[in-house]
């Protein structure tokens, strides 16, 4: 029970992250994203770092202190994914390459700081909502619930790897242009306040 308890916390969290990507790059690109390596909805990455968080970082009571090391903890799980991902499939799943203070285009000052604030918010709310709403529910249904998300979620998995479809990535490359374009942007219009102050 303990097993499938943290389990479903994982399907939970992975499916928040999921959701939070594709609402995300469904509005920048104007047009719906399903983010995430798999098709279904779920993205595990999220789900990992929220356990993660919960793990080692659970007993953290001061928050600033919480907010850092849940940058630190989850900036090195997203880097580490990166590497990973791009090793094994030959293909960036995010990049952050135009954004300010990023580390070789995997991770970035303002993502890691979004994840901060996400570590606080899960180990201070949403946790222990879902640990509460977990406890309301019949130990039967939880088996169930964890033996039916757990064969979908290996079977979009194998299937997500044996017919790899990197054309679903095009959001990646079209949100590295925005960010481009936007440098782009801010440093022609420097450059022309510093031409006009000199003209002057």
């Amino acid at each position: 029970m303990i097993l499938c308890r943290y389990f479903l916390c994982f399907a939970v969290f992975s499916f928040i992250g999921w959701a939070w990507e594709s609402v995300y790059y469904t509005i920048q690109q104007r047009r719906v994203v399903n983010s995430g390596f798999l098709s279904t909805c779920f993205c595990p990455i999220y789900g990992i770092g929220a356990l993660l968080d919960l793990l080692v970082l659970g007993r953290i009571e001061n928050i600033a202190l919480l907010f850092i090391s849940g940058m630190v903890l989850t900036g090195v799980l997203e880097y580490f994914v990166s590497w990973l991902f791009e090793k094994l499939f030959h293909q960036r799943w995010w990049d952050y390459t135009n954004w300010p203070l990023n580390i070789n285009g995997r991770i970035c000052i303002l993502g890691a700081a979004a994840f901060g604030i996400f570590t606080v918010a899960l180990i201070k709310y949403i946790a222990p909502f879902t640990m509460g709403m977990l406890d309301m529910m019949n130990p039967i249904t939880i088996q169930v619930s964890s033996i039916v998300i757990a064969i979908v979620m290996i079977a979009d998995t194998i299937i997500s790897v044996r017919y790899m479809d990197t054309e679903k990535l095009w959001y990646v490359d079209k949100q590295s242009e925005i960010f481009e374009n936007l440098a782009e942007s801010r440093c022609g219009n420097m450059v022309r306040k510093i031409k006009d102050t000199l003209r002057r």
